[in-house]
């Protein structure tokens, strides 16, 4: 038998601690989160997208009644990004949320998001884009979204290669 150890490094910022960079995109994944369409869940979710070029795009969850119909804030932005700068990298993407109007205190991607997280980093060449989860008094950045998202699948599975 063999044992793998899967690690991922976390830094937690306090929101005062972040760069003005960083402060920007959370704000806007968090002003994101107040135009979702969310009737049925009641939890708004924003992301912010920060690409190579310093151009910020922001998308929020569209929920549906046939919920799989719906999709979640992280992918619209990031494939709002990849069609309308489809050459330009994502340095980095902040995501937060709220329900009842108070943002919550901590929020991750769902799987299918950390899939499209890990996707888009190597749609431009696998550079590493940090992932800003968005608390109330917190700020966790991870580097890379193979960290969110450890043995993953990849155009590397389907014989694809770069």
């Amino acid at each position: 038998m063999k044992e793998i150890i899967v690690k991922t490094t976390v830094k937690v910022y306090s929101v005062a601690e972040l760069s003005e960079e960083f402060k920007e995109l959370a704000q806007a994944a968090l002003s994101a989160s107040t135009t979702a369409y969310a009737p049925y869940s009641k939890f708004h979710v924003g992301a912010a997208v920060r690409l190579e070029s310093g151009v910020i795009i922001t998308g929020n969850n569209q929920e549906n009644a046939a919920y799989p119909s719906g999709l979640c804030a992280e992918r619209v932005a990031l494939f709002y990004a990849g069609a309308t700068y489809p050459g330009v990298a994502v340095r980095a993407i902040a995501i937060a949320a709220q329900t009842g109007g108070r943002q919550v205190d901590m929020i991750t991607p769902c799987g299918a998001c950390r899939q499209v997280l890990l996707e888009t980093e190597s749609r431009y060449g696998g550079h590493p884009m940090d992932v800003l989860l968005c608390g109330t008094e917190q700020v966790y950045i991870i580097s890379g979204a193979a960290s969110l998202l450890p043995l993953s699948f990849s155009g590397s599975d389907l014989g694809v290669t770069d």
